[in-house]
């Protein structure tokens, strides 16, 4: 008795497993209608002959669902009879996003995986909504809210729309700092790139909430400790919160400075005895007992490579082994120059120019095959390339080759467009209302070559310009181009000018590198003028042919967050007018403008010099008054323009020379540094030589005069993001009782 139980017991365990359990013998599937039956079988992993069981039919469900070709599957065993039921997903037909404003919609589709004549796919529409939202996360808008939608069309068909309702950014409302004790808040918030919120931050993206930019500032942080000789410095905590409605973000930095350590000790290990010692700490940046300075440091290796390359070792790296001594608070620097072997490139392998010509690249690389490799020159060829602006990305990517002292090296560019489509609208004081356009394009075909198409209608003046610039003629290192330009001026009542001009120019010219800061040009135009002066009457002719050279000094450091220069530009010309035209005379230029950037380059002290001359050539010396020069207005502030110097009634007669210069000081005001407004006071002068005085002896109204004029004054600049605006007020201190002043200028113009 009990043995029967114990079977009957068995076989009722056992009856489910073999109820659900079978060796298939055929495979059913209903539902189907663009996929075959054979791939839904592929796809199930099932074929007649295996052996089901409950467990394998689940897995057959669920791996006919994660295709995403089936939007529900149902699986069955009925007997030795797999019958599989399927309901295909619908083919999505469009994909479109709606109600985007702060990002664009190409760069949100670029985030979308979910593509037109794909199957309808909720897991993949749910990762792309995560996608999205990040996108818009990291612009600062946590608030955002994205319904995915679905639009059934016939044929098993639909539309997808990603349905987007932005909401408002998330500001950050505090930066905090503890134990800071060296360093008030307010001056480490300067140091990073986020800023806290304020209505008058509307045109930057700063005070949004952005994690990327949190982790970037810790690294800022961290360099300006560095840079202030706290070695030990470490951030110890980050923390941040949301307000509820996750409109406003609050950050506190907690941070251990440590101490400040300074210099100490500095030597210099110098394997070369033709390099004198003196020389190499002649170029030190740093001394002893100075504060430590991470970017000193820097400096002083880049300035003894400098020295050592001087004396024809370019093969050089100069470690710098710091010391730390906690019980002196001091750094002692052992600064340890390395001969290394001599490794030259192989081959140069220019990637992925479709545009650019491979010579316009080859003329911006300081290097060549068979050239001695340096990282310095390699660095120097990347930056000449992104200066160019024809790419948007340049990589310098060197392969040592086995075996062998040779490196071959790629040069991966990333094209962007070079053409440029411009546009203003702007006032000024000078020239009244103008608007302007023109097109540009910077890598003409592919070669390097400059065409450029611009036209401005003033109040005062009009201009239309055509210019085409080659910028390695014959294949060298000459630039040549031509100009064709019409201008039209209206100055008969503007300030003391007096005259109306049309001028129509053609002009050729050449332009060579002398040194690394030197430059020469050549020039040859013809201009066809049209001239209208009121103190002669009618309308006159003029032909002029000139032949003139230029030699040009450019060497500046430059801030470009804050828009500071240190160093000299400077040009010096002469001109000569003649070969048969209406007009005989040679015209001499001088200029020089000094700028020394200083407090953390945020102010700049700026002082310019310019000089100009005429020679007639003519038995009577006689230079048409259109063609000499006038002071007044931008080039000495407080006057009017063409508003000094000899008058002929109301208007200026011009002079035969000139002198003037201007001692500007720029300081940042109490508005953020991101906004570019800067203040400054200025000192201009000047000195207008006389006219020719044929016509002008023994006439009442007629005043001449070379006598200096000065003025002082203060002004705004503002470069903002539609372009520069500049407001000056200026008061003549010398002046003569014909001179004709303004107190204010203002210049304003717009791009887009």
């Amino acid at each position: 008795m009990r043995l029967n139980k114990f079977l009957f017991l068995s076989f009722m365990l056992a009856a489910p497993c073999f109820v659900n359990a079978a060796v298939v013998s055929r495979i059913d599937v209903n539902g189907n209608e663009r996929m075959d039956n054979e791939s839904v079988r592929i796809l199930a992993n099932v074929k007649n002959g295996d052996n089901v069981s409950s467990e394998t039919i689940n897995n057959i469900a669920k791996d006919l669902q994660s295709s995403g070709y089936f939007e529900k599957v149902d699986v069955k065993l009925n007997g030795d009879i797999l019958k599989i039921d399927v309901v295909e997903s619908p083919i999505i037909n469009m994909v479109t996003v709606e109600g985007n404003d702060e990002i664009d919609t190409e760069d949100l589709k670029k985030e979308i995986k979910t593509k037109e004549r794909a199957s309808y796919d909720k897991s993949v529409i749910g990762a792309d909504v995560q996608r999205l939202l990040t996108l818009y996360q990291r612009k600062g808008f946590f608030g955002t809210k994205i319904n995915p939608k679905k639009i059934e069309l016939d044929n098993n068909r639909v539309n997808v729309v990603y349905e987007i309702k932005e909401g408002h950014p998330t500001y950050i409302s505090d930066i905090d700092f503890e134990n800071n004790k060296k360093f008030r808040s307010r001056t480490l918030r300067k140091e990073l790139l986020s800023r806290e919120h304020a209505w008058w931050r509307f045109m930057t993206q700063f005070d949004v909430y952005d994690e990327d930019r949190i982790q970037y500032d810790q690294q800022l942080l961290h360099q300006f400790y560095m840079r202030n000789g706290f070695l030990d410095f470490r951030i110890t905590d980050v923390k941040g919160a949301f307000t509820q409605d996750r409109e406003y973000y609050s950050v506190k930095y907690t941070v251990d400075e440590g101490k400040q350590y300074k210099i100490g000790d500095i030597k210099i290990d110098n394997p070369f005895p033709d390099v004198p010692d003196k020389e190499l700490y002649k170029a030190l940046t740093i001394s002893k007992k100075d504060v430590y300075n991470i970017d000193e440091i820097d400096a002083t290796v880049n300035a003894l490579r400098g020295v050592v390359a001087d004396h024809g070792y370019a093969f050089i790296s100069v470690d710098p082994a710091p010391d730390k001594h906690d019980d002196t608070l001091t750094v002692d620097i052992n600064f340890k120059i390395k001969k290394t072997n001599r490794i030259y490139i192989n081959s140069i392998n220019l990637l992925n120019n479709v545009r650019t010509f491979d010579s316009v690249i080859e003329h911006h690389l300081p290097m060549r095959e068979g050239d001695p490799f340096s990282l310095q020159t390699i660095e120097t060829g990347r930056q000449n390339l992104m200066h160019t602006r024809y790419f948007k990305d340049v990589q310098m990517i060197p392969t040592r080759l086995a075996d062998a002292n040779m490196m071959n090296l790629d040069v991966k560019v990333e094209e962007q467009p070079t053409g440029e489509l411009s546009g203003g609208l702007g006032w000024s004081s000078i020239n009244g209302f103008m608007v302007d356009a023109g097109i540009t394009e910077n890598n003409f075909m592919g070669r390097g070559q400059i065409v450029q198409i611009k036209g401005s209608i003033a109040q005062y003046q009009r201009q239309a310009l055509f210019s085409f610039t080659e910028p390695f003629l014959f294949n060298r290192e000459l630039s040549g181009g031509f100009d064709v330009s019409y201008t039209q001026y209206k100055y008969s009542h503007l300030g003391g000018y007096g005259y109306d001009r049309d001028s129509f120019m053609v002009a050729g010219r050449l332009g060579w590198r002398l040194t690394d800061h030197w430059t020469q040009t050549m020039r040859l135009s013809a201009s066809f003028d049209q001239n209208y002066d009121l103190q002669l009457g009618g309308w006159q002719k003029s032909n002029l042919y000139t032949l003139g050279t230029n030699l040009r000094y450019y060497n500046l450091h430059t801030n470009f967050q804050q828009n500071t220069h240190t160093g000299i530009v400077g040009n010096l010309g002469v001109a000569y007018t003649g070969f048969g035209g209406t007009s005989t005379f040679i015209r001499y230029s001088a200029d020089i403008t000094g700028m020394v950037k200083f407090f953390d380059d945020r102010w700049q002290l700026r002082s310019s010099w310019d000089f100009g001359y005429l020679q007639s050539l003519e038995s009577d010396d006689y230079i048409p008054r259109v063609y000499r020069y006038f002071l007044g207005g931008e080039s000495l502030r407080g006057f009017d323009v063409a508003g000094v110097g000899s008058r002929y009634r109301y208007y200026s007669l011009g002079g035969l020379w000139k002198a003037n210069g201007s001692t500007q000081m720029n300081f940042p005001i109490f508005i953020p540094d991101e906004y570019q407004v800067k203040g400054f006071v200025f000192a201009d002068y000047g000195i207008l030589g006389k006219p020719p005085m044929k016509n002008l002896d023994n006439n009442p109204y007629v005043h001449t005069d070379e006598d200096w004029r000065t003025s002082v004054g203060f002004g705004i600049y503002w470069n903002t993001p539609m372009g520069p605006m500049n407001f000056s007020w200026g008061w003549p201190m010398k002046v003569n009782k014909y001179d004709e002043e303004r107190r204010f200028l203002l210049s304003f113009e717009t791009q887009f």
